[in-house]
C-alpha cells in the first residue's frame, strides 16, 4: 500500500493568462454523474466577470491585428497541445458527463478535430464573406470581414469539452477576444482548457474562463458596456429572455441558443454571428475603351 498523500488539484479561473481564484475566495463542489465529489472550482463574482472584460479589451488589438495565417498557426498549437494531454481529459469528461472512457475518448478526439478544422479557418474565411462587389461609376468596391470585439460565451451546459470548443473556437478564430462562462455543472474540462492555452503562444486576454453560477455570471456581461456580442448557447430559455434585453442597452450582438448537435460539421454560422462587414470604395478613374486614364 503507498504511503503517498494524495495530492489534489486546485482549479483556478483563467483571466488574462494568469490563474486567480475568485476574488471573492468562494468556491463550489463539482460532482460526477453520480454525485461524487471531483473537485471544488471558483465560484466567479461579478468583479471577476468586469476584470475578465477588461482583459478581453486589452488583447483585442493585438489579435485581432495578427495576421490570420497566424491566428491559424496558434489555433493549430493549442490542438497540438490537447493531443499531449488527451488522457487527462478523457478522464475529466468521462466524469463530467457520465460517459464510458471510450465514448470519452471519442469526444476528446472530435474536440480536437475542431480545433484543427478551425485553424484552418483562419485565412479562409474572409474569400468566403469578402470581396469586389460589382457597382455603376468608376469605383473598386471592396468587401472584408472584421472581428465584432469582445464576445461574451456561454459554454453549453450539458457538451463541457466538445460544445465548449465548438462555441470557442469560431469566436478566436475569427478574431475575436472571449469572456467564457464554463458549465455550471461540469467546469473541470474548461478550466483545464485554459491551462492548454496558457502554453500554446495564445496571447493573455484571448481567451478568459470563468467557472461559477452561469446566470450570476452572464447578467454583468449582458449589461456590459464593453462587451460588444454574446453567445447564448448555454442559456435556458428564460436566462436567454433576460439577457437578450440587458444585451440590447449598446446593442451587443446576440446569438440565441439553438439545438445543435456537436459532433455534427458546424459550418461557419458561428463564424459569422461575430463579423462585421467593412465596404471600401476607391476611385478607378476614368474608364473607356482605352482603360483606366491610369
Amino acid at each position: 500500500m503507498s504511503d503517498r498523500l494524495s495530492v489534489f488539484k486546485t482549479y483556478k479561473l483563467y483571466v488574462g493568462g494568469k490563474f486567480p481564484r475568485s476574488e471573492s475566495g468562494r468556491v463550489y463542489e463539482v460532482t460526477d454523474a453520480k454525485g461524487n465529489w471531483l473537485a471544488n472550482a471558483p465560484l466567479s463574482s461579478r468583479k471577476d466577470a468586469r476584470d475578465a472584460v477588461v482583459a478581453a479589451r486589452k488583447a483585442f488589438g493585438g489579435w485581432s491585428g495578427a495576421t490570420a495565417y497566424n491566428r491559424g498557426q496558434v489555433l493549430y498549437r493549442v490542438a497540438e497541445m490537447l493531443e499531449s494531454r488527451k488522457e487527462q481529459f478523457v478522464r475529466e469528461v468521462a466524469d463530467a458527463e457520465g460517459l464510458s472512457k471510450s465514448k470519452a475518448a471519442a469526444v476528446v478526439d472530435a474536440t480536437i478535430d475542431r480545433w484543427v478544422w478551425y485553424a484552418g479557418w483562419t485565412d479562409k474565411i474572409a474569400q468566403v464573406l469578402g470581396g469586389a462587389n460589382p457597382v455603376a461609376g468608376p469605383y473598386f468596391n471592396l468587401s472584408s470581414p472584421e472581428p465584432t470585439g469582445v464576445v461574451a460565451v456561454l459554454a453549453p451546459q450539458e457538451s463541457s469539452f466538445l460544445g465548449l470548443v465548438s462555441v470557442v473556437a469560431p469566436v478566436i478564430a475569427t478574431g475575436n477576444t472571449a469572456v467564457v462562462i464554463a458549465s455550471e455543472k461540469a467546469p473541470l474540462p474548461a478550466l483545464s482548457l485554459g491551462e492548454v492555452l496558457a502554453t500554446s503562444d495564445v496571447p493573455g486576454g484571448v481567451v478568459n474562463v470563468l467557472s461559477g453560477r452561469t446566470a450570476e455570471i452572464a447578467a454583468p456581461l449582458a449589461a456590459h458596456q464593453d462587451v460588444n456580442a454574446i453567445d447564448l448557447a448555454g442559456a435556458d430559455e428564460a436566462l436567454a429572455k433576460e439577457l437578450e434585453i440587458a444585451a440590447a442597452d449598446n446593442l451587443k450582438r446576440v446569438l440565441r441558443p439553438q439545438a445543435v448537435d456537436y459532433f455534427e460539421t458546424p459550418g461557419t454560422e458561428r463564424m459569422t454571428a461575430f463579423l462585421e462587414t467593412k465596404t471600401v470604395w476607391h476611385p478607378t478613374g476614368s474608364l473607356g475603351a482605352g482603360g483606366s486614364s491610369y
